[in-house]
């Protein structure tokens, strides 16, 4: 028995052996690539109601979302996700701990928990990635929360987050759609139909349904330097981005 687990050990290791030998050269030799990183967002909104808040922005100017970008992290009216990125799973990145203690605290709603894996090397110009997360406004067609976020990289990491908080204004009133022909009629004064057909003509016409408009409850305008293995929170008084950077070595 002895000399047959002796053969088979030695059997085992010139395969292992030869195997090896017969390996590409770029294969026995690759490593973990220089500068490289697993990076980690966590997107969270504050739950506090928006009439209770001191600064009101209702009305401010806000450029229009940026097209034909990446998409990091992007929910459909279904809840579904969308992201041209691998993401990783919620339960390998090291902000899962804090997600849940954010979450337990009964103060906040976690709305998106990213991590990727990417090499960032010195003098890197990230392109921005596209967020929408958050309530679905059926009105307006779109998440409550929404915009982009960039990584770039010069002497230290920078991330730059641009996000917006909406919230669905009040619907203006509906507008009777009234046909150019009938209306013309109206100003000649035409009276062929009676007041009891009138009302129950205009009570089958279709009405025009405006959408409804967007009221920016708070956004994030804001670049930051980061240091890896420290955690970040970049944050407005409804929305806030918890952000994480581990090197990976060997």
């Amino acid at each position: 028995m002895q000399a047959r687990d002796l053969c088979f050990k030695q059997a085992l290791t010139a395969a292992l052996a030869l195997a090896f030998v017969l390996m590409p050269a770029g294969k026995a030799l690759a490593q973990t690539p220089d500068d490289f990183y697993r990076a980690e967002v966590v997107i969270v909104e504050r739950l506090v109601a928006p009439s209770a808040l001191e600064e009101q922005m209702a009305g401010m100017p806000v450029e229009p979302p940026l097209s034909g970008i990446r998409s990091l992290w992007v929910e459909d009216a279904n809840g579904n996700r969308v992201s041209d990125v691998r993401l990783a799973a919620r339960n390998e990145l090291y902000l899962n701990q804090a997600a849940a203690r954010l979450e337990n605290s009964g103060n906040y709603r976690v709305l998106a928990t990213a991590g990727w894996y990417q090499t960032f090397p010195p003098n890197y110009n990230g392109s921005p990635m596209r967020v929408a997360v958050g309530k679905w406004l059926g009105g307006a067609g779109e998440r409550a929360v929404e915009g982009h976020i960039e990584i770039d990289r010069q002497r230290y990491l920078h991330v730059k987050v641009h996000l917006n908080h909406w919230q669905e204004g009040e619907r203006p009133e509906p507008v009777m759609v009234v046909p150019e022909a009938e209306a013309q009629a109206d100003e000649a004064g035409s009276n062929e139909y009676s007041a009891g057909d009138q009302v129950a003509e205009l009570a089958t016409r279709p009405v025009a349904a405006e959408p409804a408009p967007l009221e920016l409850i708070t956004w994030i305008r804001e670049t930051r330097r980061m240091r890896s293995e420290e955690i970040h929170f970049i944050d407005s008084p409804t929305v806030g981005v918890l952000v994480f950077f581990r090197k990976i070595e060997g």
